[in-house]
């Protein structure tokens, strides 16, 4: 996915309507950007877990203005706007960056990574809709040749941006939902690896699985002791 030499420039207004979540769409639009996709990502400050980034173009006729940010959504609201992205027609792509990759890179560049990933996923999944240009959730832009605008706090600035926002949260959910079930001892289903007290004692008395973030100030302490034991309790308490 390469930048077109020929794409407009777009600067957005100084006179945005703010309150508008499609404000920053509608003038990429009006700018000749027809296919904007909103990017974030949800996983930056777990212990366990990878980072997950969501890509999502809105299709014009949807009711964008459902979306928000998905930490200030139930997980049931979630879920059902999970489900109306798909009943509308928006076109998602979603980026997956391991905790052996984060521990190689860092979570910065990790969460960048998924980010390039997704939106990579949504050109390949629908190629008629490879995005033109990215909205970005944070302060740094996505490490590919694609025009691209970073907005701090774009979750409640973009409705795209909050859309992409509830696709790597659900994901990541439901991922960290499947590794409770090979290591319950941690409670991933409850906690999606953040470091609760109760998590950060199972880790000090298990030690990390293979899927902490050995990097991490919470788990790092506790690389001493072996990944093999916690897998063989999970085994056993699986039986």
């Amino acid at each position: 996915m390469t930048t077109d030499s020929r794409a407009p420039f777009f600067s957005p207004s100084s006179v945005i309507n703010r309150s508008d979540t499609a404000a920053y769409e509608k003038e990429l639009h009006a700018s000749g950007y027809s296919r904007v996709a909103g990017v974030d990502e949800a996983g930056r400050g777990p212990l366990a877990g990878p980072v997950v980034a969501g890509c999502v173009i809105l299709p014009p006729d949807c009711d964008n203005h459902r979306f928000q940010d998905s930490k200030t959504l139930t997980a049931r609201n979630r879920e059902i706007l999970f489900a109306y992205l798909k009943e509308c027609g928006a076109w998602v792509g979603v980026g997956i960056v391991s905790a052996q990759q984060i521990d190689a890179i860092n979570i910065l560049q990790a969460s960048l990574l998924a980010m390039k990933l997704a939106a990579e996923d949504l050109a390949r999944t629908h190629r008629s809709m490879s995005p033109d240009y990215l909205l970005v959730d944070g302060k740094f832009k996505v490490p590919m040749e694609l025009p691209q605008l970073a907005l701090i706090k774009g979750e409640s600035k973009s409705c795209s941006i909050a859309a992409a926002s509830i696709v790597a949260k659900v994901t990541r959910d439901e991922l960290m939902a499947r590794l409770h079930t090979q290591f319950p001892m941690y409670n991933f289903i409850k906690n999606q690896g953040y470091p609760t007290r109760q998590h950060r004692q199972a880790v000090a008395e298990y030690g990390p699985c293979v899927h902490h973030r050995r990097s991490f100030k919470g788990v790092r302490e506790f690389i001493g002791e072996s990944p093999d034991h916690a897998s063989s309790h999970a085994q056993r308490k699986l039986r």
